[in-house]
C-alpha cells in the first residue's frame, strides 16, 4: 500500500536517506500483525464501487467527493456498508457520492476558527501531525498547499484517508501510519506544521514543541491547537487518572504557560488567536461514531466540569514562527 509517488515527494523534501526505513515501517504497519482488522479494511477498500467523481470540492465544510448520480442504484446500496467497516469516523464531515458521513467532530468548525489567522497555505509544504482521517489535510490542499503530509499512528484513520484517496486521487496529499517520533531525522523543510489535539497526550510537551520546530524551515509557522485551562503563567492542570475519560492526558497549561513553553522551545511571535469551549454540538455521537462522546464525559449536574471534576474542555489555537 506504499504510494509510489511518495518517493519523488520525499526526495524533494530531502528525505532520501529515510526512504528505506519508511518502507520497512509501512510494511510493518500495513499488516494484520499490526492490527487484527487490517484484512477486513483491505477487503472493504478493494470492494469500493468503481466510479469517477463528477465533482471534488476540498474547500467546503463537508468535503465533497462525487454526486449521487455518479453511482448506479446497486453501488449506492453497497457504499454505506463498506464505509461503515471503518468505524469510528471521528474527524470530518465528508459527503461521498451524496452520502453524508457525519463524524464525531465538526472539524470544519476548528478550520473556520483558524483559517483566517494563519499564513496563507498557497504553494506551501505542510505537515499535519496527528491528522486522523486526513480531513484537515484535504482542507489544506483545498486552501492551495503544494504538498500535504499527514501522520497518524492509528491505522483505521489512515484507512479512512485511503478510502477518500481512492476517489480523489491527489498524490500531493499523503497520510502515513506513523507518529512524529517515527519521522526522524526531522527534515526542517516544511513551511507550515500543524499539531492539533496532540500536545496534552505527550509526556514531555516541550519535546513535542521541539520536534515540531525541527520539521520547520527557518521562518516557518507552527499552528498548535490544544486543551488549555484558565490561569496565569506557570499554572498547569496535571490530571490524576483520566480527564474527560481520556487516557494519557499529562498536562493542560494555561495560555500564558503555553506561551512560555513555546518561547522556551525557540519560537518567536507566539500568539493565541482563539480560545473556545468545546460544545456537545461540536463533538458528539453520531451514526458514524456510535461510542460515547463529550456529553457522556461532562458532569450531568454541572456541564462546566468533567465527570472527574476538572474544568470542562476548552481549546486554544496558538501560532508561532520558527
Amino acid at each position: 500500500m506504499y504510494p509510489i509517488a511518495l518517493d519523488e515527494q520525499l526526495t524533494q523534501l530531502g528525505l532520501t536517506d529515510w526512504l528505506p526505513t519508511l518502507k520497512q515501517q509501512l510494511a510493518q504497519r500495513f499488516s494484520s500483525d499490526y492490527h487484527g482488522d487490517f484484512a477486513k479494511w483491505q477487503t472493504a477498500l478493494r470492494a469500493l464501487p468503481q466510479a469517477n467523481p463528477s465533482l471534488i470540492q476540498l474547500d467546503a465544510p463537508s468535503i465533497q467527493v462525487g454526486q449521487h448520480s455518479d453511482l448506479s442504484a446497486s453501488q449506492q446500496t453497497e457504499l454505506p456498508a463498506l464505509c461503515r467497516a471503518f468505524h469510528p469516523w471521528r474527524k470530518g464531515p465528508f459527503d461521498l457520492f451524496g452520502m453524508h458521513i457525519d463524524t464525531e467532530w465538526r472539524s470544519d468548525w476548528k478550520w473556520e476558527r483558524l483559517s483566517d489567522h494563519i499564513t496563507p497555505l498557497a504553494g506551501r509544504r505542510v505537515l499535519d501531525i496527528g491528522c486522523g482521517s486526513g480531513y484537515h489535510c484535504w482542507r489544506m490542499r483545498g486552501a492551495g498547499a503544494e504538498f500535504v503530509l499527514g501522520l497518524d499512528p492509528t491505522l483505521v484513520y489512515v484507512m479512512q484517508f485511503l478510502l477518500l484517496q481512492h476517489y480523489i486521487n491527489d498524490q500531493q496529499v499523503q497520510v502515513l501510519p506513523l507518529g512524529i517520533e517515527d519521522f526522524a531525522p526531522y527534515p526542517r523543510c516544511f513551511d507550515t506544521v500543524f499539531s492539533m489535539g496532540l500536545l496534552y497526550h505527550r509526556r514531555d510537551p516541550l519535546q513535542h514543541l521541539a520536534e515540531c520546530a525541527q520539521c520547520l524551515r527557518g521562518g516557518g509557522e507552527l499552528i498548535l491547537e490544544t486543551l488549555v485551562i484558565d490561569g496565569q503563567e506557570g499554572e498547569v492542570l496535571v490530571p490524576q487518572g483520566r480527564y474527560a475519560q481520556m487516557r494519557n492526558v499529562w498536562a493542560i497549561p494555561s495560555v500564558k504557560t503555553l506561551t512560555q513553553w513555546m518561547q522556551q522551545a525557540g519560537y518567536r511571535n507566539v500568539r493565541c488567536v482563539d480560545v473556545h469551549r468545546t460544545s456537545t454540538d461540536e463533538q458528539r455521537s453520531t451514526e458514524w461514531m456510535t461510542f460515547q462522546s463529550l456529553a457522556d464525559y461532562l458532569d450531568p449536574a454541572d456541564p462546566e466540569k468533567t465527570i472527574e471534576g476538572y474544568p470542562a474542555p476548552q481549546r486554544a489555537i496558538m501560532l508561532a514562527t520558527k
